[in-house]
């Protein structure tokens, strides 16, 4: 019994001890997230820790200009953080967003100008440096919605690669 006890006293206190050494996550990070795919491209990006648990909400603002057409589109996703071991953090999400276009091409004979609603998961990797920076790699799979246009209306992965200033 007397040794039953000293295990399960060593199992808690291992445990306390590995959730007090675990990693945390900075309040806040304030970046960029160079995306590609049918994405936008770069996006700012911003990121808020919420609760005590790892947890941070995701905000990011991306536009293009060019030839064929302007848009703009703002993502939010809420993410779940996990310590691998040291700096390397691996998470998940989900979360939704807003795309605005105006197709400078045909001058709208396609029908693709207007807002349209979507929602984005996020999956990804992270390491922290001891320094406030934070580096990470992620896929972003997006489905549009409330469109005519079948090619907003379909499945778009966006991988990008985020760097971010902490603090």
């Amino acid at each position: 019994m007397k040794k039953l006890f000293l295990l399960a006293a060593f199992v808690i206190g291992a445990t306390f001890y590995n959730q007090a050494e675990a990693q945390t996550i900075s309040d806040n990070a304030l970046g960029l997230r160079f995306g590609g795919g049918d994405g936008v491209g770069a996006e700012i990006s911003y990121q808020r820790a919420v609760g005590t648990n790892n947890n941070r909400l995701e905000l990011d603002l991306g536009w293009r200009d060019n030839s064929d057409y302007d848009a703009f589109k703002l993502t939010g996703i809420y993410q779940w953080v996990w310590n691998i071991e040291g700096g390397f953090n691996w998470y998940a999400g989900a979360g939704a967003g807003l795309l605005g276009v105006d197709d400078t091409r045909f001058n709208d004979r396609d029908g693709d100008d207007g807002t349209y609603l979507f929602l984005a998961g996020n999956v990804g990797i992270e390491y922290d440096f001891d320094i406030p920076l934070l580096i990470s790699l992620d896929v972003r799979p997006e489905f549009g919605f409330f469109s005519d246009n079948d090619v907003l209306n379909e499945f778009s992965p966006d991988i990008a690669l985020g760097v971010r200033y902490q603090f």
